[in-house]
């Protein structure tokens, strides 16, 4: 049943592949032996439009690029903040399924858990090479405890080294990122150098690939980007999300009092907000999708916007339904791909060890 489940699911993802075709990511490499992607997703909350298109979609174009590409589920993160345990279990194997179904091939990269993969503490000799005030300084960490109060974890402090260490942990040289990871991977940057320096050459300083994709906005604070974790229900929209919840949320999205469609992300963000999300999902151009709108509303608009959203997340949607419901072919496909990102840890850990004198 496992067997069938899974050549199944191949077919579908071809199917969903070919389906699937997004703006394209900023110029990258071809293929190259010697280079490494590594990237990684928390297993907290269900992917949005955002996550899709500010990141997954470039994920899974990165797999015909690159021989060796690491996707990482990483549960580790998501402990800064409290979690239910049987909820965190299970949001593990429904993030493995949105993965899949978007595309995410166990043929072509390796997709894994992080906590299986022991090698990681790798982040504890990295965290002992930075200083407090450098983590201190990172403007993410500024507002999580603004945000948080006296109530933030030291995780919260420390996690942009143990993401420094998922990254080093298999001498990852490309790592896709958004606008918002830029100071972390200076920080990653800087820790590969500081060893290289202390130890002699050992890291590639991991360079950036940022995706052509800008921030998607949230649907109702044009000037915030749409995030998981938004209390608004009508300000994110979620790839499970039914056609008529997507219908919904575009059509409460905040615009102004102007109706014509334009694009001017300085004075109209909420228009060429849904502008660029329309480009996106359809692959045209935002030239393009301006000029096709000439003559439509904005009230109007927000509704062919809305069924081109539909449109792109139907086969994804339906994927992840059938995936979900083979928990053996998910599990499987976790432990195979920790064991492969295990196998090229393992190496780099015990060389580190060495360096460094615990081994």
């Amino acid at each position: 049943m496992a067997l069938h489940a899974m050549r199944k699911a191949r077919g579908c993802r071809s199917v969903i592949r070919a389906l699937h075709k997004g703006p394209e990511v900023a110029p990258t490499s071809q293929k190259d032996s010697m280079e490494r992607v590594f990237s990684g997703i928390q297993p907290t909350g269900i992917l949005h439009l955002g996550n899709y298109l500010g990141a997954i979609e470039s994920w899974v174009k990165l797999q015909d690029e690159y021989d060796t590409v690491l996707y990482s589920i990483v549960d580790l993160h998501s402990l800064t903040v409290p979690q239910d345990p049987t909820v965190l279990q299970q949001s593990i194997l429904d993030m493995t399924a949105a993965l899949l179904a978007c595309g995410i091939n166990p043929e072509k990269s390796i997709l894994f858990q992080q906590s299986q993969v022991s090698e990681h503490q790798l982040s504890w000799i990295l965290t002992c090479m930075v200083r407090l005030p450098r983590l201190q300084h990172l403007h993410q960490w500024k507002v999580k405890t603004a945000q948080q109060k006296h109530h933030g974890m030291m995780g919260l402090l420390t996690y942009p080294v143990l993401q420094a260490a998922d990254i080093l942990s298999y001498k990852s040289t490309h790592v896709p990122v958004g606008e918002d990871q830029v100071q972390h991977m200076e920080l990653v940057q800087d820790l590969a150098q500081s060893f290289n320096k202390k130890y002699g050459q050992f890291f590639p300083v991991p360079q950036s690939i940022l995706t052509s994709m800008k921030k998607v906005k949230s649907l109702r604070d044009p000037s915030a980007k749409m995030s998981k974790s938004d209390p608004d229900r009508l300000a994110t929209v979620r790839i499970t999300d039914s056609p008529e919840e997507i219908v919904t949320k575009f059509r409460k999205a905040v615009t102004d009092f102007t109706s014509e469609v334009t694009y001017d992300p300085a004075r109209r963000e909420g228009v060429s907000n849904l502008v660029a999300i329309h480009a996106a999902v359809t692959g045209l151009s935002v030239e393009e999708v301006v000029h096709r709108s000439i003559g439509i509303d904005t009230a109007h608009y927000k509704r062919v916007v809305a069924e081109a959203v539909i449109e792109k997340f139907a086969p994804i949607k339906n994927e992840i339904e059938k995936l979900k419901m083979d928990k053996q072919y998910l599990e499987k496909v976790l432990h195979t791909g920790s064991a492969k990102a295990k196998e090229l840890a393992y190496p780099v850990i015990q060389e580190v060890k060495k360096l460094v004198g615990i081994l």
